[in-house]
C-alpha cells in the first residue's frame, strides 16, 4: 500500500514506488482516504496492523543488510517478491536487484548464479523462475521466516 503515512497524519513520504509486474490496483485520493479512515474503526485497526508489519519489515531489513550474506539476502528478496507476485515467474534484472539490495550488480550476478547452480532458480535475460521454493527458503536468512510469521499473525 502506498500512502499509509496518511493514517499517521503525515502528507509526505520519503519513499518512491516501483511497479515490478502486471496486475490490478485500486486508487483513492488522499482526502477521500482520510475521510474513510475517520469513518471506519475497522479500517483504522487494519491499517495500524499493516503499519506495524511494515515497521517490523523495515527493521529486519536494516539488520539483514548489515549482518547477512548476499546470497541469503537475495533469496529473501526473491521469496518476498514471489509472495507478492503470486507467481513462480517474474521479470527482474540484475541492475534492479542490485538497487533493491543496496549492492553492486556483480555481487547480484554471483549470488544469482549460485542459486541457479543449486537448482533453486532459473534465470535468463531478466526472466526469473523459482524452481525450488523450499530450497530457496533454506538458503534465505532467518529474516524471511520472521517477516512471514509477523505478516501471518497480524494480517494473514
Amino acid at each position: 500500500m502506498l500512502g499509509a503515512q496518511l493514517a499517521l497524519g503525515v502528507a509526505t513520504t520519503p519513499w518512491r514506488a516501483v511497479v515490478q509486474g502486471a496486475g490490478g490496483a485500486w486508487r483513492i485520493g488522499a482526502v477521500a482516504f482520510k475521510r474513510e479512515l475517520a469513518r471506519s474503526p475497522a479500517l483504522q485497526r487494519g491499517l495500524n496492523r499493516y503499519l506495524y508489519v511494515l515497521m517490523a519489515q523495515h527493521a529486519a531489513s536494516a539488520g539483514c543488510l548489515r549482518f547477512h550474506l548476499t546470497g541469503q539476502r537475495l533469496a529473501r528478496w526473491l521469496l518476498m517478491s514471489q509472495d507478492r507476485a503470486h507467481s513462480d515467474s517474474f521479470h527482474v534484472t540484475h541492475e534492479f536487484l542490485a538497487y533493491m539490495l543496496g549492492m553492486r550488480r556483480v555481487g547480484i550476478t554471483a549470488a544469482a548464479s549460485t542459486l541457479q547452480r543449486e537448482g533453486l532458480i532459473e534465470y535468463h535475460r531478466g526472466e526469473l523462475k523459482v524452481l525450488d521454493r523450499a530450497g530457496l527458503e533454506a538458503a534465505a536468512c532467518s529474516c524471511y521466516a520472521s517477516d512471514r510469521q509477523t505478516y501471518a499473525q497480524l494480517l494473514g
